[in-house]
């Protein structure tokens, strides 16, 4: 009984002194939350935070601009009326449309998640970002070993910008720019533009037996002024005379040697954009290992 007796005032005296610990502990708590918050982000993880968030926004302002630059190009065309919901899918302008609502709404979630530090928005975040560079590696694969069709796709992607030339304002618009540039003529030579219903010899029209004045090669008058006539009657002349009026040669051939020497430039582009969507899963992945 005198050993026991003798225990007590010890254990009495460690939980007092525990009990005291604890009181100095919440005391300072209360005095001081910031200093004593074992759980408080480190300025790392908050630097992390504040440039995901940013990071997120500067692509959900260009996915808002490419939603605006569609939306306005098929108001402009009236491609949402009536008449023209038919060809809407194949309206070039419709890219634009799906392009930006999905980089904006990817990037709204990163910039949300970020802010908030939602768990939910960052998964669905870095999922819909690796769904994507999934999707980019499969494309790169897909066109690596189908190198050799490209040359007939693109092909028969020029021959429907001829045959719709005149019906499609975007159409018309890439291929006089592919004709200025490459300084070429139809695919492959400029009589191919006989294909074309306004451009036949056979139509009513003044354009009959012509070729788009974008195959000139002096398009201007006077040096100043556009001459969209510059290529009326071509096709009823003969090669020698033609090619004193407009390039012969077509475009298939310029574009695919074109690609071949922009290869370099494409892979770069291409990884810097791997790296950029591998930048931004990483915030996402920080943020979300010190919230979880």
């Amino acid at each position: 009984q005198a050993s026991k007796l003798l225990e007590l005032p010890y254990s009495s005296s460690d939980e007092d002194d525990g009990s005291i610990e604890g009181d100095v502990d919440l005391l300072m708590a209360e005095q001081d939350p910031g200093t004593w918050s074992p759980n408080k982000p480190s300025s790392f993880s908050q630097c992390v935070r504040y440039l995901a968030f940013f990071w997120n926004l500067l692509f959900l302002l260009l996915g808002l601009l490419a939603l605006a630059v569609g939306v306005w190009g098929l108001l402009a065309k009236g491609s949402l009326w009536g008449e023209r919901l038919a060809p809407l899918g194949s309206d070039p302008m419709l890219l634009f449309v799906l392009a930006g609502l999905g980089a904006s709404a990817v990037s709204l979630a990163g910039c949300l998640g970020a802010l908030r530090s939602s768990p939910c928005l960052l998964r669905f975040f870095v999922g819909a970002v690796l769904a994507f560079a999934g999707l980019e590696v499969l494309g790169g694969l897909l066109l690596l070993a189908a190198r050799h069709r490209l040359r007939d796709a693109l092909r028969d992607a020029l021959l429907l910008c001829i045959l719709r030339y005149q019906d499609e304002p975007d159409l018309r618009f890439l291929v006089d720019e592919v004709q200025r540039s490459l300084q070429c003529c139809g695919l492959g030579s400029y009589r191919d533009w006989e294909t074309n219903l306004y451009f036949n010899c056979s139509a009513p029209g003044v354009q009959a037996c012509s070729v788009p004045a974008s195959c000139c090669l002096d398009p201007w008058q006077n040096g100043t002024v556009a001459n969209t006539q510059c290529a009326f009657g071509v096709l009823r002349l003969g090669d020698v005379a033609a090619s004193g009026v407009v390039y012969l040669g077509g475009c298939v051939a310029q574009l695919s040697t074109w690609l071949h020497r922009q290869a370099g430039g494409i892979v770069a582009g291409a990884a810097v954009l791997v790296l950029v969507e591998a930048a931004g899963v990483l915030m996402a992945l920080k943020i979300l290992r010190d919230v979880v």
